[in-house]
């Protein structure tokens, strides 16, 4: 991606949750249970599965000891910041720039979210924030959660180098975000209580491609930001994680009705086609095929 003319976003937070605990009262399973609320047990087994992945023990889940130390929050200069850090932080003032421009457009203003950054452990509006659970977004706080070790783990355990997945991923939680401010998240969560555990599954599959379309929306409409290779290490990054390749990768035959994300083919097929079009109109995965 080309972002030396990027100007970073100033709507960042770091916090340092270095010592806090684990186990089920302080880190992911404390999550499970919300995780199973909106998910159902297909998204705690997803959940379990990526923390299989990326070489974590499940049964840590229930080991000893809740609590922990107190997250600190900060806000640093960017000069203070790591080079992934910064480099979030232009794509996310990409973003804001493109989706300001969509939301005008509509004679709408665009309130963009909070990019948090911590390490290893950390707090959000939706409960605790673990390294196993990847990057996400916050509904209750409209904040994005990312520990950057992230993106290591994408280039050396799920093979999607470069600097594009990392504007991937954060546009993708950008798309949550849209969804969020549109009511469009809503809908479907109450869609979701009235739904049995499989149609719910479904009705966030289409929330998650959505999310990738939008995605691409993103890169489309930014055209300085595009280099050469930069869509096949999209397209790469969003097989990586389709739910099917992250269950193979566990040792596990992909089961459909346990996705929460989609499967490898949806998801990059839904990112082309934000890249194709730059029209978030395109993006509505609720009606037809995917």
């Amino acid at each position: 991606m080309r972002l030396d003319d990027e100007q970073e976003s100033s709507h960042f937070e770091v916090q340092d949750g270095r010592g806090g605990g684990g186990g089920f009262g302080g880190g992911l399973g404390m999550l499970l249970p919300l995780i199973g609320s909106r998910f159902g047990c297909g998204g705690i087994v997803v959940a379990l599965i990526i923390m299989i992945v990326m070489g974590m023990n499940p049964l840590s889940l229930i080991g000893g000891g809740g609590g922990g130390q107190p997250v600190q929050t900060q806000r640093p200069a960017t000069t203070e910041l790591t080079d992934i850090q910064r480099t979030s932080l232009k794509v996310l003032g990409s973003t804001e720039r493109r989706w300001d421009e969509i939301f005008r457009a509509e004679g709408q203003s665009y309130p963009p979210p909070t990019l948090v950054f911590y390490s290893q452990n950390g707090q959000s509006g939706c409960g605790a924030a673990q390294a196993a659970m990847g990057p996400f977004y916050c509904p209750a706080d409209q904040r994005i959660y990312i520990d950057t070790d992230f993106f290591k783990e994408m280039e050396t355990r799920f093979n999607a180098p470069g600097d594009f997945p990392i504007g991937y991923i954060i546009a993708h939680e950008v798309g949550h975000h849209i969804q969020t401010i549109t009511g469009e998240a809503d809908r479907i969560r109450r869609a979701q209580q009235r739904a049995s555990e499989a149609e719910g599954n479904a009705l966030q599959v289409k929330m998650e491609l959505q999310a990738d379309c939008y995605a691409g929306v993103w890169a489309a409409r930014d055209t300085n930001l595009m280099e050469a290779g930069d869509l096949e290490e999209g397209v790469r990054a969003a097989e990586a994680i389709g739910d099917d390749t992250l269950q193979k990768a566990a040792g596990r035959r992909p089961v459909p009705e346990s996705f929460t994300h989609g499967s490898s083919a949806q998801r990059m097929a839904w990112l082309r086609k934000g890249l194709s079009t730059g029209d978030p109109a395109q993006c509505d995965t609720f009606n037809g095929s995917l």
